[in-house]
């Protein structure tokens, strides 16, 4: 299988250096109830080394993730009745995207319909380099012909049944032939795709294929799925390509729940322990040149 062919020179900083030179993230999240969701979604892109990182929610949820965000800037944005993202965010988001390097879209943002409906009218405008996970795949179901048409490269990160959903397959048959089903899927849509699980594969749309093998079953629990978008957006927005910021995003993540895991044990190990141990995956990886290569 191919593998990322990524440079640990990637990793070093050099002295004279600003957070700018570091990429500049927006996560677009959040709906009342699911305020945890871009909250670790911001952590995850900090913690892999973004310089800068906004994050964009319905005004209802603004109050609880800046509470829970001392280094990332949330922005209140407009919502429908219930606290859901409404299609007059389009235009406040349209000027937060501006001065992006990546973006992170759909974590917490609930399946309203008019909150898909805009998620749809966003995807269309960006021309960033993105990562789409968790609702913002949801708003994709049944427009998946929409991938084709972002300017930008894409990151898809579905889990078995989100990826179920989305081209109408039953979860038994991808999970009996994931690498294929990703491979496919990836051709078809022109994205990278990241279907999650044990043995994460990332495919890109020209066939190559990367297996990832770190990672613990202490990882199976809410809020990982939202570190990795994070981590994989904080990598787009520091040069990195769609598929190397997205191979070398799940084989840090892994690492990181590794370290929690050998710290913490893999019984009750939560989405901010692995988030809080992406820099030491990433120092480990340095150090080992361990990287994948």
């Amino acid at each position: 299988m191919a593998r990322p062919s990524i440079s640990l020179e990637l990793f070093h900083r050099r002295p004279s250096t600003h957070k700018g030179d570091y990429g500049r993230v927006l996560v677009v999240g959040g709906s009342v109830g699911f305020t945890g969701a871009p909250v670790l979604c911001a952590l995850g892109a900090l913690r892999s080394g973004a310089g800068l990182v906004t994050v964009g929610v319905p005004e209802s949820a603004f109050f609880i993730v800046a509470a829970h965000l001392v280094e990332a800037m949330p922005v209140p944005l407009p919502e429908v009745s219930g606290g859901y993202l409404s299609t007059a965010a389009f235009a406040k988001l349209r000027d937060l995207v501006i001065p992006a390097d990546a973006v992170a879209l759909g974590p917490g943002l609930s399946q309203h319909p008019v909150t898909q409906r805009c998620v749809r009218q966003f995807l269309l405008r960006v021309t960033q380099p993105l990562v789409v996970d968790a609702d913002g795949l949801n708003a994709l179901v049944g427009h998946t012909q929409l991938l084709a048409r972002v300017r930008a490269p894409v990151v898809v990160t579905p889990h078995p049944g989100e990826l179920a959903r989305l081209i109408g397959h039953r979860v038994e048959t991808i999970q009996s032939s994931r690498i294929a089903v990703a491979r496919a899927t990836a051709k078809r849509w022109g994205t990278v795709v990241v279907l999650k699980g044990h043995r994460t594969i990332v495919a890109s749309p020209a066939g190559r294929v990367y297996v990832n093998t770190t990672g613990n079953p202490g990882m199976a629990t809410g809020g990982m799925g939202d570190v990795l978008t994070g981590i994989i957006a904080g990598f787009l927005g520091q040069g990195f390509s769609a598929f190397d910021a997205a191979a070398v995003g799940v084989y840090v993540h892994g690492t990181a729940g590794d370290v929690a895991a050998k710290a913490v044990g893999p019984v009750g190990l939560l989405a901010t322990d692995v988030a809080a141990c992406v820099p030491a995956a990433i120092r480990r990886s340095r150090a080992r040149a361990s990287l994948p290569t």
